[in-house]
Formats: structure tokens, sequence, C-alpha cells
């Protein structure tokens, strides 16, 4: 594939598997035939079911199966899978999709092209074909807060009620093909090997959560763009993968509450007060999936 006719892209597809090798093979199965899909690496992060196993009858050329030393989260997971496309494979581009999602090549291809059109974009993305993500694709790309706009974007009710002042408008989206976000929904994305270099990609001291925050942080941070198309989609089939894995609504959100506050403390560098307000505001949100768990018997 050509980018601006001299420089070719070479595109590989990252994807990670914790548990979850049937989703892994059904997607592998879906993209294998994808002409601008160079390769595909699988990144099994160090499972405990047999998935190491049934991963295996899907080498061929095209597939390459690498798994690291330990389950270190999803951004240690994809760092290494990222890595090895680049390093081994020649890989300029790196799709990042997580196992459950459905994508055509007509997709990939036009992600591809915006690093032709913007050459300052570290990140592109599609959008999510998804109802439940409500109006005005506020879900598939959105604003980088302070401290006070992360605490009351965590919490469901304050989400609700201030979600004007915590999304784009929805003007920002109407009628146009792409656009500038912050950040990108993280289920499927694509990253230039030149930016993954310079900002080091995923934060691996988070194991789950807040990746698309911290992505988005650093691109900004190293003078990076993250593009959102409009005029293309993918499905996202609502987080399979994760729930298999923690099934419990207490134990998802105890993970997103830490990976917030590390966030909030490595980015956001709040200070000893707003360590005390956020930690106070994470047993609050704990309390409130508490009482839901209760009533919802989860």
């Amino acid at each position: 594939m050509e980018q601006d006719g001299s420089n070719p892209i070479r595109i590989n597809c990252v994807i990670l598997n914790f548990n979850d090798g049937e989703t892994v093979s059904r997607l592998v199965h879906m993209i294998h035939d994808y002409d601008y899909l160079e390769k595909i690496v699988l990144v099994d992060n160090h499972s405990t079911d047999d998935s190491w196993e049934q991963l295996q009858v899907l080498k061929d050329e095209k597939v390459d199966l690498i798994r690291t030393e330990k389950n270190g989260g999803y951004g240690y997971g994809n760092n290494t899978g990222i890595r090895y496309a680049i390093e081994h494979n020649g890989a300029t581009h790196v799709l990042v999709a997580n196992p459950d999602v459905v994508f055509s090549e007509s997709c990939v291809i036009h992600m591809a092209r915006v690093y032709g059109n913007h050459p300052d974009a570290g990140v592109v993305a599609a959008s999510i074909q998804d109802e439940t993500l409500g109006k005005g694709r506020g879900r598939n790309g959105w604003k980088l807060h302070g401290f006070v706009g992360e605490l009351l974007s965590m919490e469901p009710v304050c989400r609700r009620i201030f979600n004007c002042f915590l999304n784009y408008p929805r003007s920002y989206f109407k009628d146009k093909k792409a656009v500038y976000v912050d950040a990108v929904h993280g289920s499927m994305l694509m990253i230039s090997a030149q930016a993954f270099e310079e900002t080091g990609g995923y934060d691996e001291g988070i194991f789950l959560y807040q990746e698309e925050a911290v992505l988005g942080q650093r691109m900004r941070a190293s003078g990076y763009r993250t593009v959102l198309l409009l005029n293309r989609t993918y499905q996202h089939q609502h987080s399979v993968s994760i729930n298999k894995t923690y099934t419990q609504l207490l134990k998802r959100q105890k993970l997103r509450n830490e990976s917030a506050y590390y966030y909030m403390v490595h980015y956001l560098h709040i200070n000893g007060i707003q360590k005390l307000i956020a930690k106070g505001w994470f047993r609050m949100i704990l309390l409130e999936d508490w009482l839901a768990a209760k009533v919802t018997g989860q």
C-alpha cells in the first residue's frame, strides 16, 4: 500500500488474547485474507486456560503467535505486540484490535489513508457502529479532562447531568468525514510506528482501563494528533473478552478506579488534597455499584 506515492505503508494487526482463544480465532478467520494487512500478530497475554494451544493452529505465513512472560495487563500485552510488529515485521503502522470487533478491509484502508492527508496524525480510529453509544459520537472520540472533569465523568449520574460540558457538542461532528479529538475508543485503532516509538505507546503501569486517555495524553504531549473517522465504522461486541475475565461488576469498577487514580496522579499531577477527594469519590462510586449489584444480583 502506498501512503503518498513513494512511501509504502506496511500494516500489521495486533490482537491481544487472554483466556479467549475462541473469539480471537473467529476474528483471525474473518480478516486473514485482507490484503492490506501484511501480518497478523497474535499476543497471548499469559493465558491460564488452553488458549495457547488453540491459537497454535492459526499460525502460518501471515499469522505470527507470541506469548508474554506474564499477564501484565492490556497496555503491556499490546506494547509487546506492537514492538514485535515493528522490529520483526517492519510494520510502519499497527492496527490494534480487540478480539471482539468486526471490521471490513475498506475500514482499514481508509484509516491508513488518513496518515497521507494528516502528517501529524499519531492515532486514527473509525467510529463504532453502536446505537448504545449515544448521539453526537460522544463515546467514539472525547475530550481529555482536568481533575474535576475526570471525577464527573466517572460517576454515572454526574456524567449524564454534565454531558454537554464533558463531551464535544454534536455540531462538532455534524456533516464531517473526520475530526480531531483528544482520545478515541481503544477497541480498535491504528498507530504509526513513529508515534509509538516517540511516545512509548501504552502505559504499562495501568493493568486495564484508562488506556485511551493515557494514549491521548502521550500523543498530545509529543505533538501528534488523534483522528476520528466519522464515515467509516466497525462493530464492537460490548467488551466480550473483558467481561469473560472480569465477570463481577464490583471487580471491574475497582479496576476502573485504580486506573483512574493512577492516571490522575501520573498525568494530571494531582496534589495531596485532590488525592483524598479522588479516593473518597471512588469509594462512593463503589458503594453505588455495590447497591446496584445487590439489586441486580451480579
